[in-house]
């Protein structure tokens, strides 16, 4: 019962730390598919470049340890060019999508169900495309690669950190913009992401589409041996979101702008469009994840933090994926 609240409490903060900077909304999501509003690029590589400092001394105090996603070549970047494409026409991230659904959007509840489905596709079909994502590289990582030159490693992990800190306030926003709410929102995600990693708390990094699968195959009795391999992130991930739902359903009752709406409506997409987009998007969402092993928080900002190879290189592929499919789409 103890970690069950623990986790609540971490996805709680999770969720209010989001929604303070607008970051789980439709119109700053979709903004960064087309680089008309860059808040999210900002806040991840600030979250990146503080957390990496962060994390790297709590694992050398021995308060820590790293939890680096291993790199599937193919699964990470075809993963991440369809998680970028999902992400480009849903207009949320798997986190976000509890965040928006508790203010009350309806597109975000329709995002969910395609995930939904999607992680139960991705669980049954598992063995047949798993064939398909190597090769495994390993868990490659700075530390790896350094890991007999701890001073050299922490140096250049310094002077890394500090080096996307210092990008990050240098890209420009070109429409929108969200004030300075970004660079508290990144820096306290980067302090709560370290202090979920600590050994006296879960151990682990956030993260948000294990969930999905796990959620499913946990409803239909599905006990396969995806669903065996996910069982634990995969229920920590269920009480993590479920307490982000929350945050977003108390921010918004206490702003006082709750309400049922759907977002993403105009320039020629309607209500019942728009659910059927954020229904397809959920599902190629889930399923680029599930192919990459993570998404936004648990593989671009856990695993940045760690400066892990696989990580990195699925971030690049997810905002190639962005681009792609507003190319696409915004003809």
């Amino acid at each position: 019962m103890t970690d069950f609240i623990i986790i609540f409490i971490f996805g709680l903060l999770f969720g209010f730390i989001l929604q303070y900077a607008r970051l789980n909304r439709y119109e700053v999501i979709s903004g960064q598919a087309g680089f008309q509003d860059n808040t999210v690029l900002k806040t991840i590589l600030l979250t990146i470049g503080v957390g990496s400092i962060l994390l790297m001394l709590a694992i050398q105090a021995g308060w820590a340890s790293f939890h680096i996603k291993p790199f599937v070549a193919l699964g990470v970047i075809a993963g991440g060019i369809i998680f970028g494409i999902g992400m480009a026409i849903l207009g949320y991230c798997p986190g976000t999508l509890a965040i928006s659904a508790g203010e009350g959007a309806i597109d975000a509840i329709t995002g969910i169900l395609g995930g939904l489905i999607s992680g139960w596709v991705f669980s049954v079909f598992f063995d047949e495309i798993q064939s398909f994502l190597g090769p495994d590289l390993g868990k490659i990582s700075l530390y790896s690669i350094m890991k007999n030159h701890w001073v050299w490693y922490a140096i250049l992990v310094f002077i890394l950190g500090l080096m996307i800190i210092y990008i990050s306030f240098k890209i420009k926003n070109n429409k929108l913009d969200t004030g300075h709410q970004w660079i508290i929102s990144g820096i306290l995600l980067a302090v709560l992401n370290t202090i979920v990693f600590l050994h006296f708390t879960t151990n682990r990094p956030i993260g948000a589409s294990t969930a999905y699968p796990y959620f499913t195959d946990k409803l239909v009795g599905n006990t396969g041996i995806y669903f065996q391999k996910i069982s634990r992130p995969g229920s920590w991930e269920v009480i993590f979101l479920s307490g982000a739902f929350i945050a977003g359903l108390i921010g918004a009752l206490i702003k006082k702008d709750f309400q049922i709406k759907t977002c993403g409506i105009g320039q020629g997409i309607n209500k019942k469009n728009r659910l059927i987009q954020s229904f397809i998007g959920g599902f190629i969402l889930i399923f680029g994840a599930r192919m990459a092993g993570g998404c936004t928080s648990g593989h671009i900002i856990s695993g940045g933090m760690q400066l892990a190879f696989s990580s990195l290189v699925f971030a690049v592929f997810v905002f190639i994926g962005l681009r792609l499919a507003n190319k696409i789409f915004s003809k």
